[in-house]
């Protein structure tokens, strides 16, 4: 320190005084302009020393301070000095010329500092003063899908809101909701960035006062492993944060999703009964597989799926032993499907004698909660209509997938529990990876009853599709291609140039030309109706069923363990069964209240109806009507679909 003379410790320190910001800067514009003033007036005063003009008392001296001060302030006061001498005009003119620089600097303080406050407003530091509020951690391209539907769930509430903390800039996130989500009827959204795992980021959200927390991924299904897995470790972080900054004595729901099972486990256990975890791949490849079982599958999940349409609700009264099957026709709106027991069980299409205890909520399929009520007198008498014997007999199968990605494996494990032995699998892929070709391998050795084959073409040329004959499989699945990092955009536009390509060649060869059904995931529900029109059976939207998942959950958790259900072979699912089943004659004149009865006779729950003339009618939603009026007419042909929750196809 011996070396450092008083300049450069002067320096330091004003360097330092500078640094603090605009305030410091005001301070040393207002010193500077105290220290011209007094130098310029002093100058005055000097000048008048020398060369008098006028009555020298004091109250002269401060006229000239007065006029240096006007000098200073605005230049045009230079004018008071014309009549006098050429002494006082340099006096002046140092006064205008010091005046017009520290005003400048000033105006350029002044807006640089609105600006920095205005940057900062947009950014939004200030605390989120919010209450019950559903929270969102973090930002993928489902974001839009959940809050469309929790726009959706809200519109029965008073001021609802919607808070999203993400490390995406907040005029990114504001930008993009305002050209993507225009339309949010009462609900408000409000963005902040920051980190999602930081305590103090967490409490300017108001994470303590929040109804439910739903914590995203920040990549996608197609991601890399090592990707996956570090997302997984930062959703780990989080829940962690969300547990720490909980109220003691509040409870909420913490629905997260999580790529890795062993992760998944973890999760959970940060607050057991409280964090809910989601993988979307299981999901999806589940629903791919049993829409491949019954052709319309993918439109009732997407109805009931999400808040726009049928829903699921739980309900409770003081059953006093009421039978579960008689309660579907003292509904007007809405089928009984299940039961949650007082314990938290939940038991799917229990037995129509099954006794409703007093702690008991039954879970129903409704338009809306506020139209459920249960009536004293039956809102419909069904026919006693013979139910035609018999089942559906299974046979071998032959299934191809084109396009490979991590819910392949799962769909193909899935696939063994509901086909015959001895049924076929053809997987087409492009250049597959070596790490593509042992999970094949894997499969083909674990996997007895399905005869699993690896076909190396290029799915997007008609000619590769040609030499598969795809008109004479049952079912033909479309994925997308993994570890790409592809916007969804291109993705699905690959998906339709398969489509179109499969649909010429089903035209060229209608003679040879079975049943066979197409089945295809797309990313982005812009592109529905697109994809409607290309000549597939059914279509998995990825985003919008994960989405919708997440968002049902975390307004009722127990909405998890009634899909683990349905997504299984274990159980119930819902199937789409021909009329043919059900009744020895077609065409058949029935109401929908027959339709419950005949199904209640095959130890099944009819949820609804597909006419078959309608199935390639967007606008008729696919030909599929859930929970119609009881009353309601309906003249069946064969090829029509009872829509049931059963436990088996057959």
């Amino acid at each position: 320190m011996s070396n450092v003379g008083i300049r450069q410790v002067l320096r330091y320190r004003f360097d330092n005084f500078i640094a603090k910001g605009g305030g410091s800067i005001f301070i040393s514009l207002v010193a500077v302009f105290v220290v011209i003033l007094l130098v310029v007036a002093g100058l005055r005063g000097i000048i008048f020393a020398f060369y008098p003009e006028g009555a020298g008392d004091f109250g002269h001296v401060l006229r000239h301070v007065y006029i240096t001060f006007l000098q200073l302030t605005d230049p045009g006061n230079m004018a008071q000095d014309i009549p006098t001498s050429a002494h006082y005009k340099v006096a002046a003119v140092l006064a205008g010329l010091a005046g017009v620089i520290l005003l400048s600097m000033l105006i350029a303080i002044v807006t640089t500092a609105l600006d920095q406050r205005i940057a900062q407003l947009k950014k939004g530091y200030s605390k989120v003063i919010e209450q019950n509020h559903t929270l969102i951690l973090g930002w993928n391209e489902r974001v839009i899908e959940i809050l469309r539907e929790l726009i959706m769930a809200n519109e029965s509430e008073k001021d609802p809101s919607v808070v999203i903390l993400s490390e995406v800039e907040k005029e990114a996130m504001d930008d993009y909701l305002k050209t993507q989500l225009p339309n949010r009827k009462n609900t408000r959204i409000v963005t902040r960035s920051g980190h999602t795992s930081s305590l103090i980021d967490l409490e300017q959200v108001s994470v303590e006062s929040c109804k439910s927390v739903i914590v995203l991924a920040n990549c996608n299904d197609n991601a890399s492993r090592q990707d996956k897995l570090s997302n997984d470790a930062k959703v780990i972080k989080t829940v962690l944060a969300v547990a720490a900054s909980k109220q003691e004595g509040r409870a909420y729901n913490i629905v997260a999703e999580v790529f890795d099972l062993n992760n998944r486990r973890i999760v959970e256990e940060i607050s057991p009964g409280e964090v809910i975890t989601v993988d979307a791949q299981d999901i999806l490849a589940k629903i791919l597989v049993q829409t491949s079982r019954s052709s319309g599958l993918a439109v009732v999940y997407s109805e009931i799926l999400s808040f726009d349409g049928c829903e699921m609700y739980f309900y409770h009264r003081d059953w006093q032993n009421v039978k579960f099957g008689y309660l579907q026709y003292h509904l007007r709106d809405g089928v009984p499907l299940g039961i949650r027991s007082a314990d938290g069980k939940i038991t799917m299409n229990p037995a129509p004698g099954t006794a409703l205890q007093s702690g008991d909520d039954i879970l129903i399929l409704a338009e809306d909660d506020s139209s459920i009520k249960i009536r004293r007198k039956p809102v419909a008498r069904p026919r006693i209509l013979a139910l035609k014997p018999g089942k559906l007999e299974p046979r071998k199968e032959r299934n191809l997938i084109l396009g490979w990605n991590a819910k392949a494996v799962i769909f193909s494990e899935q696939l063994t529990d509901y086909v015959r032995a001895e049924s076929e699998l053809d997987i087409v892929i492009h250049n597959p990876t070596d790490e593509t070709r042992e999970q094949i391998a894997e499969l083909q050795q674990n996997l007895g009853n399905l005869k699993i084959s690896l076909i190396e073409k290029n799915p997007l040329t008609n000619h590769a599709l040609l030499e598969l004959q795809p008109f004479t499989y049952d079912n033909i699945i479309i994925l997308s291609q993994s570890g790409s990092p592809r916007d969804p955009e291109r993705i699905d536009s690959e998906t339709v140039m398969i489509l179109l390509q499969l649909r010429a060649i089903f035209s060229a060869h209608a003679d040879e030309a079975g049943t066979t059904k197409i089945i295809t995931e797309v990313l982005d529900s812009n592109n529905q109706e697109l994809i409607a029109k290309a000549g597939v059976n059914d279509f998995i939207i990825s985003n919008r069923f994960v989405s919708n998942i997440l968002a049902q959950i975390s307004e009722e958790a127990d909405i998890k363990a009634i899909y683990d259900d349905l997504f299984q072979e274990e159980g119930s699912e819902i199937y789409l069964k021909p009329a043919s089943l059900y009744f020895e004659q077609c065409p058949v004149d029935v109401t929908f209240a027959d339709m419950m009865a005949i199904a209640q006779k095959r130890n099944e729950i009819c949820m609804g109806v597909r006419i078959h003339e309608h199935a390639e009618d967007i606008d008729q939603n696919f030909g599929v009507k859930l929970i119609p009026e009881k009353n309601t007419q309906y003249t069946l042909q064969s090829d029509d679909m009872l829509v049931v929750l059963a436990e088996d196809e057959l």
